[in-house]
């Protein structure tokens, strides 16, 4: 990742919090043209204006939610994985029980925490989104995991398995359509047209980390090797700056495959593919499924939410000048 992309991360991670608790700043981009059609696929089509993040949730902001939630390192709601750190492919997040905290103290040796903050979390559930999500929708409280901290908020998640996103959600996990819209729309408008890769192309991505040309049309998937080997495997998120979407969201194609809401019988759907598979997996026409409580070193997430105010405000003058042009 290049010093720019870090900086924006980096400086997103400020101490608010008495506690010494860091508090998670997300980069957003905001979707509009509301009311766009769907593909021939029947994805992507959705009638609201949103934001997504930026960036797949990273291993340093899963720790600050870990280190808010479970102080005491109790994981109730299993929402740690130690495969995190006792795995290779592990995002090297460590329950350090001598310090009462998660951190990074288990990495592998010659790597920095630096090294492992900016990469994006992995072995965590598709339950595990939801309650990071009710955190930031409940304005990331402190002190330990409770009803009003990670169990309610945007999801009541009492209801178990039939758990679905509450009217007046400020932060969720995208639905499909809005992970898919923010991936493949070619941001023209209310109109159907979607690219085949989350790169804004219709060709297949390379795998050239140093992007020599502008736009560019590279992301991070298998082609019988690894791009990044040993330890690492996931490349910081946003490595591949001139790789955006149309609406300039980054690694929706590779590094990790992305939990979303979608339903199919008793399994959720993740889409997008990731360090371990092939570029075949990038296209808008893949997806798969898997049990809610798959935990795997493939699978991540990133996050939705409410637009601010002011963007709404952008939008619709937007709107009016162009009728008025008419």
């Amino acid at each position: 990742m290049r010093s720019s992309r870090m900086t924006i991360l980096v400086v997103g991670v400020l101490f608010v919090f008495n506690s010494g608790v860091q508090a998670v700043t997300i980069d957003w981009v905001t979707v509009g043209n509301a009311g766009n059609a769907a593909d021939s696929t029947g994805y992507g089509g959705v009638s609201d204006v949103y934001q997504i993040s930026t960036y797949e949730v990273t291993a340093g902001q899963y720790t600050d939610f870990l280190n808010a939630v479970d102080p005491t390192g109790t994981n109730t709601y299993e929402l740690y994985n130690p495969l995190m750190n006792s795995n290779q492919y592990g995002c090297q997040i460590t329950w350090n029980s001598g310090l009462s905290t998660y951190d990074f103290s288990g990495r592998p040796s010659g790597t920095t925490e630096a090294d492992w903050s900016n990469r994006p979390v992995n072995y965590v559930s598709w339950y595990d989104t939801l309650r990071f999500s009710n955190w930031l929708h409940n304005g990331q409280p402190t002190g330990g995991q409770t009803f009003s901290t990670t169990e309610d908020g945007a999801y009541d998640m009492s209801l178990g398995s039939s758990v679905v996103r509450k009217t007046g959600a400020s932060v969720w996990l995208p639905s499909e359509d809005e992970w898919y819209k923010a991936a493949y729309h070619k941001n023209d408008g209310v109109t159907g047209n979607y690219f085949l890769y989350p790169t804004s192309s219709d060709t297949i991505p390379g795998r050239d980390m140093t992007e020599a040309t502008n736009p560019g049309n590279n992301a991070h998937y298998w082609d019988n090797n690894y791009l990044i080997g040993s330890p690492y495997y996931r490349t910081e998120v946003g490595e591949f700056e001139l790789s955006d979407s149309p609406y300039g969201t980054f690694d929706m194609g590779g590094n990790v495959w992305e939990w979303n809401e979608a339903l199919i019988g008793s399994s959720r759907v993740r889409r997008g593919g990731s360090y371990h598979s092939s570029d075949s997996y990038l296209k808008s026409s893949t997806r798969f499924n898997n049990p809610p409580n798959v935990e795997d070193y493939h699978i991540g997430f990133r996050i939705a939410s409410v637009p601010e105010p002011a963007t709404l405000l952008l939008l619709g003058l937007g709107a009016v000048v162009l009728r008025k042009k008419r």
